[in-house]
């Protein structure tokens, strides 16, 4: 039997383990990736382990989330991470340089490797043939001190693609598609290989948006293979000497196969407030709109803004449409301004925003009351777009340039434009704003600025664990939901005392005070617990406030990792039934929690109820011992000695 593509990657980065779905392995990863929003906390992480230099073959950290400058907090952060990564060894891009995973898709990624990144849409990078995986900078930061990363063996899922997509359909169309089908939680343990006849009709932008909003799917990543696609890309960013090529065995064998046929599909949305809410846009109707917003890293590469160029050419963003736009990189900037298609997009009347997340995070832009927001972004979670009143749809770039003329939703198949010069032979590149790091390390001192606060230790796990369920929640909540992102919250990234304030703001306000009265406790949730971001605030804030442990009915992959990495106990109800009957502020124990940690169950009693339940607590070995320790830091640390 053949070998699927994503094991052949496996394999050849396995450290230990055997690599057979669902066994915990541990693999060599070569490249690493941060952003200023999670970046302070990795490096302030990798500070605390003493290495010298990183142990990668590369890594980058990006500036391109907390943008907006309206105190010192940002730039601060931003210096620090500057001075962090000269001395350590790690390339610096710099404020304006563009969104992370465009930046990296264009000058660094590399087919057959792996790339661990402090960013839920790493997977951008699968791409073009990579093992690219999102984490917590916890994890990031192990990896760049040179230790492998682990993570269950996946399930591989053949994405079949067959034929060719129609004029005004996008590769948008096609992820909105297979969200439709898995939902957000139906990828949890799997990875989403795409083959099939309709590759080669998709370049690499194209493949890149369907890997990036692969994250929405709770898969450990997305991959497409290394072809003559990809090599046109890479020829064109004058990178051709890193490609190759990189393709399944004929008789690869997979867990399971999808079929999507490229020529049946049409114009989609998802609606809110969940990126699997999937509708076709006539089946939605034309309903009014107020903004339109287009960029972020999925859908802001020199092709998505090429279309966008040619729909609004000679015409005009409707009266009550305020339409904005964000290139991913200044490649893409410059290319569009010099060929005149920024021209053609500012007489639009559209508004052009800096190179950078914007909107997407959180960061300005915020919808009017009860206004409809379509955006090319790839998640529409209630509250992310900084209007709790806001309905936001996620759609392509067609669909949103051809409704920002015309004011409501329409269908982009209604007004067809034959798209022209969409791919070049060379772009124009300039790495001048991405930073080497210095020879000399020890020669560097790193500044950091006042709002940088330590990062957050938990203690050894006690023998037995008690406290009140100080918060209930339902299914799919979201790390938005747990730690909120916006312009104002995003400058305090490096501040948890400060952050923790607002968790679960958007839920229950009432919660950090609740938690503190109460001495922490447990949080007790649905289905799908901790779904979205990578960002490990969602349980770093949660440790702040004291939180012991997390009973749920099931977890995102990430969020899981995040709380082990805290210390935090992750525990499954048994009986989902038994969610039913627990209330908030019941009274929660476990007793011999070192023991039953250990042995991968618990029994937690409701003193309140007067009952008992049964959780299972799934960890691998190591995972125990950092559960024990209080946290992969405290373990790490010990460990070393």
């Amino acid at each position: 039997m053949g070998e699927n593509l994503v094991y052949k990657i496996l394999k050849k980065h396995l450290v230990d383990g055997e690599l057979k779905a669902g066994n915990t392995i541990s693999i060599k990863i070569d490249n690493t990736l941060t952003q200023d929003s999670t970046g302070t906390m990795a490096y302030l992480q990798l500070e605390a382990m003493g290495i010298k230099k990183v142990k990668t073959e590369k890594s980058v950290a990006f500036i391109d989330h907390n943008m907006l400058q309206q105190g010192f907090e940002n730039a601060d952060d931003h210096r620090y991470i500057q001075t962090a990564a000269d001395k350590y060894g790690i390339y610096f891009s710099r404020p304006g340089n563009g969104i992370c995973h465009q930046v990296y898709l264009e000058r660094f990624s590399k087919p057959g490797n792996t790339l661990l990144g402090s960013d839920s849409h790493t997977p951008t990078a699968g791409g073009v043939g990579m093992i690219a995986i999102g984490a917590g900078g916890l994890d990031v930061a192990l990896a760049m001190a040179g230790k492998a990363y682990s993570i269950k063996a996946p399930e591989v899922v053949k994405v079949n693609l067959i034929g060719k997509l129609n004029n005004m359909v996008a590769s948008k169309d096609i992820i909105l598609e297979v969200l439709r089908r898995e939902t957000v939680k139906g990828g949890v343990g799997k990875v989403y290989e795409y083959g099939g006849e309709g590759l080669k009709y998709l370049s690499v932008p194209q493949r890149a948006t369907i890997t990036n909003m692969g994250a929405e799917l709770g898969a450990t990543t997305s991959i497409f293979p290394s072809d003559k696609k990809t090599l046109e890309f890479f020829k064109a960013q004058g990178r051709e000497d890193e490609w190759m090529e990189l393709k399944p065995d004929a008789d690869a064998v997979y867990d399971r196969v999808i079929d999507i046929n490229l020529d049946e599909l049409v114009p989609m949305a998802a609606k809110p407030h969940s990126p699997d809410n999937v509708d076709t846009i006539k089946n939605i109707g034309k309903i009014k709109i107020n903004q339109v917003a287009i960029g972020s890293c999925t859908n802001s590469s020199y092709e998505d803004l090429m279309k966008v160029a040619q729909i609004l050419k000679g015409k005009k963003v409707h009266k009550d449409v305020s339409l904005v736009i964000a290139p991913g990189s200044r490649q893409v900037m410059e290319m569009i301004s010099r060929n005149g298609a920024l021209a053609d997009i500012i007489s639009s009347g559209a508004r052009i925003l800096e190179n950078s997340c914007g909107p997407c995070i959180g960061m300005g832009q915020s919808p009017g009351t009860d206004a409809v927001s379509l955006r090319t972004f790839n998640r529409n979670f209630y509250g992310r777009s900084g209007t709790l009143s806001a309905k936001v749809y996620l759609v392509s770039p067609e669909t949103a340039a051809v409704s920002a003329i015309t004011g409501v939703l329409t269908d982009p198949m209604e007004m067809p434009v034959d798209f022209e010069n969409l791919s070049v032979d060379r772009f124009i590149t300039d790495d001048s704003m991405i930073i080497k790091p210095a020879e000399d390390g020890d020669k560097v001192e790193v500044e950091r600025g006042p709002n940088i606060k330590p990062f957050p230790l938990n203690t050894e796990l006690a023998d037995s664990v008690s406290g009140k369920a100080v918060l209930k929640v339902g299914d799919n909540i979201t790390t938005d939901h747990i730690m909120p992102s916006n312009a104002k919250l995003l400058p305090y990234r490096s501040n948890i005392p400060y952050l923790s304030g607002f968790c679960f703001s958007t839920i229950d306000e009432d919660f950090p005070k609740r938690a503190e009265e109460n001495g922490g406790g447990f949080i007790v949730g649905g289905d799908n617990y901790g779904q979205g971001s990578s960002r490990e605030h969602a349980a770093l804030a949660p440790l702040y406030l004291g939180i012991k442990g997390v009973i749920v009915k099931s977890f995102a992959r990430i969020h899981k990792a995040n709380l082990i990495n805290s210390g935090i106990i992750p525990m499954v109800f048994e009986n989902p039934d038994d969610y039913g009957r627990i209330d908030q502020m019941d009274e929660l124990v476990i007793d011999d929690a070192i023991n039953k940690v250990e042995c991968g169950k618990i029994t937690v009693k409701d003193v309140t109820k007067g009952f008992e339940f049964d959780v299972i607590v799934e960890l691998s070995d190591s995972d125990v011992e950092v559960i024990k320790a209080g946290g992969k830091l405290n373990y790490t640390k010990k460990t070393a000695n």
